[in-house]
């Protein structure tokens, strides 16, 4: 048997609650919002775990107060559900955290694959201008060693982090970002009108006002990106997701530097090509070099304040 609290006090602190009754009870006259109940529960079965919410550094947490639909309480357990989609550098995971007999929630859970089973492929272009601060690890990274591999998949799930926290707090519309412990990356899910998990955008045939909503909200999208001197850096529909009159931005480890990168402006540019295209062919009317030449204005005169 492991003795889980119930609930978790503001701050992430246990407190075992006794009957304030007792005279002998030394949490006898604190202030109740500070004192949790708890109980005694199973251990978890195989493929569930407890919460590491409170486990990881408080850095490692989503930006703060987390949202009212997230379970953070320590007696939570995280239950895999099953894979929702399969990629060549991670793969991701639809995981349940729930209290039992008491509230719950489904995450998205995205873990970057073992070092015999990804291809960071694209990673020496995307990562121009990047620093590693151990000399050890530049050194691996240089010659693939095993390690080497080891310390990319975990610079990727950081990176990826990083990119979600800066852009939800900049109110770009990203997945809430939920946890980040190691190669593995907790994050809202987002769904649909139906509550299943929302679509990408590719499939999607909109009518002519909802295609033309579509294209304000992503222009807008890259916009904020641009100003604060970023580019998604592989952006298509396939990283897009369409949840009712919602656009969504996901795949977000190669986010660039337009500025720092030499390559910057070339993966801009890439991006603008893939996303207009997309809406060329469903009718709207958009050019990809109008859509750079805004964006790269942006991205310059934000370098510049």
């Amino acid at each position: 048997m492991t003795s889980r609290s119930t609930r978790t006090t503001p701050d992430g602190v246990l407190a075992d609650a006794s009957d304030p009754s007792d005279a002998s009870d030394p949490l006898s006259g604190v202030d109740p919002r500070f004192v949790t109940d708890w109980h005694e529960v199973d251990d978890v079965d195989d493929g569930q775990r407890f919460t590491t919410y409170w486990d990881v550094e408080p850095l490692s947490r989503g930006p703060q107060p987390p949202p009212d639909w997230l379970v953070v309480d320590r007696a939570a357990v995280d239950t895999d559900l099953g894979v929702l989609k399969t990629g060549k550098e991670a793969d991701v995971f639809l995981l349940e955290r729930a209290v039992p007999d008491g509230p719950g929630c489904v995450l998205a859970a995205k873990r970057y694959r073992s070092s015999e089973h990804r291809t960071f492929h694209r990673s020496a272009a995307y990562t121009e201008g990047r620093t590693v601060r151990r000399s050890r690890d530049a050194r691996a990274l240089q010659r693939g060693t095993s390690y080497g591999r080891a310390v990319a998949a975990g610079q990727w799930a950081f990176a990826e982090w990083d990119a979600l926290v800066r852009l939800y707090e900049a109110r770009v519309p990203v997945p809430y970002p939920v946890q980040v412990d190691g190669t593995e990356i907790l994050m809202e899910l987002v769904t649909g009108v139906d509550g299943d998990p929302a679509p990408r955008l590719a499939p999607a045939r909109p009518g002519p006002e909802l295609l033309a909503e579509y294209w304000h909200q992503l222009r807008d999208a890259m916009a904020d990106l641009a100003a604060m001197g970023a580019a998604h850096g592989d952006l298509s529909p396939y990283n897009i997701l369409a949840t009712g009159e919602r656009l969504v931005l996901i795949d977000l480890p190669q986010l660039v530097d337009i500025v720092a990168n030499p390559a910057g402006q070339d993966f801009l540019l890439r991006d603008c090509r893939n996303v207009t295209s997309w809406f060329r062919s469903r009718g709207l009317d958009v050019d990809a070099d109008e859509l750079f030449g805004e964006l790269v204005t942006q991205a310059w005169g934000a370098s510049f304040r």
